[in-house]
């Protein structure tokens, strides 16, 4: 945060194409994508003092000017050319529809998936299965990271992961590395990989921004409060939200003095690293938040625990990790609807099926002038292709 205190705009109220009359509003799209916004609460924090107003577009940089004079309205202009511009493809893959990333954790003690492909063949053989599923990326680890995880060494890390981002980058796969060490980075992207996800956001090894720099990889930056073994002990913040947010700031401004270029950097506020469930919560309705950074956002949420502290439990029994894909779906597409872009997850079919049935019931126009709207049996018929 600067030492004059801090503007940050978080678009409310965004609605689908089906929902928006153009004509009488003053809209923006969030990062060019389907959401429109024609109002930002305004935060201003400076010296412990938060002041917020939800405010219409036109309204935002006088209130800010307000705040800062001589600098708050340059700031809020800033700000929303950040939340509305176009985001950069990410390692050839546009970002004007959700995209879907798969998780193949090739370790033996993950949270929900650990043991399930120790071995690489297997590893490979379910990474086609997710490509063929669906899935846009497939996220390659080789160490958990989950609460109370335990390192591995590089040699251990080096040989769970190497032979399936090379055997899945060349089957045509768009391959992410998911380590925190500048030495698997390397060797991984020598191997294939075209993205490096990194749960310290390049802080956890001295040598990996350089290292990342130097590949030319785009980066996907996580916020982890603390390491894995302790960071769930007792997590806070001032305002989890707000906090993530100037802490990623930061990070892509280490990005840029390393040489890695905004367009090449996804950003993820890290839904239970160090996170409460009121944590996590606050950063689900705050989403949007994160794209005033200019980087598309990545949330991964899939089968984690604050869904279990969420639902109902039956008959006393704990709701296991494979039993949340229901609340994954949800929280996947709650996402969305804050504006991420792409979706990390385990269960990749059941992923990509819930995001069609959003992306098309949002994209039909509402009725014009009392026009009769066609229904999609007759769509279909004009089409020539009967439903079912």
């Amino acid at each position: 945060m600067g030492m004059n205190g801090e503007l940050t705009l978080r678009p409310v109220g965004l609605r689908g194409p089906a929902e928006i009359d153009a004509a009488a509003e003053n809209l923006l799209r969030l990062a060019a994508g389907p959401l429109r916004f024609g109002k930002c609460e305004a935060i201003w924090r400076a010296a412990g003092n938060t002041r917020r107003a939800v405010l219409p577009l036109d309204d935002l940089a006088p209130w800010a000017e307000a705040q800062a004079p001589g600098r708050g309205a340059a700031e809020a202009e800033a700000l929303l050319q950040r939340l509305s511009a176009p985001r950069a493809p990410l390692a050839g893959l546009s970002l004007d529809r959700p995209r879907i990333m798969g998780i193949l954790n090739v370790t033996p003690d993950s949270f929900s998936d650990g043991g399930d492909r120790a071995a690489p063949e297997v590893a490979v053989r379910d990474g086609l299965a997710m490509l063929a599923d669906g899935a846009d990326i497939l996220d390659v680890g080789g160490e958990s990271t989950r609460p109370g995880s335990q390192p591995v060494s590089l040699a251990e890390e080096r040989a769970r992961v190497l032979p399936v981002v090379e055997a899945l980058a060349k089957a045509g796969a768009v391959v992410s590395i998911d380590t925190r060490h500048a030495a698997i980075m390397a060797e991984a992207v020598a191997a294939g990989a075209a993205i490096i996800n990194d749960v310290t956001a390049l802080e956890g090894d001295p040598d990996s921004l350089a290292v990342a720099a130097e590949t030319g990889a785009p980066v996907i930056l996580m916020h982890m409060q603390g390491e894995p073994q302790t960071m769930q002990a007792n997590p806070t913040y001032d305002s989890a939200a707000l906090d993530i947010y100037g802490y990623l700031a930061g990070r892509l401004e280490a990005c840029a003095a390393a040489g890695i270029e905004p367009g090449r950097v996804v950003v993820d506020p890290g839904i239970g690293f160090g996170k409460t469930l009121y944590h996590n919560l606050q950063l689900f309705e705050q989403l949007a938040l994160f794209q005033g950074l200019g980087s598309a956002v990545l949330l991964g949420a899939s089968r984690k625990s604050f869904i279990a502290k969420l639902a109902p439990q039956a008959a006393g029994q704990a709701v296991g990790p494979k039993q949340r894909l229901a609340g994954s779906l949800a929280a996947a597409l709650f996402g969305l609807q804050r504006g991420a872009q792409i979706l990390r997850v385990h269960d990749v079919a059941e992923t990509v099926q819930a995001v069609a049935v959003w992306q098309a019931a949002g994209a039909v126009p509402p009725p014009v002038g009392g026009a009769a709207v066609e229904d999609a049996d007759s769509a279909a018929a004009r089409r020539g292709s009967a439903l079912p």
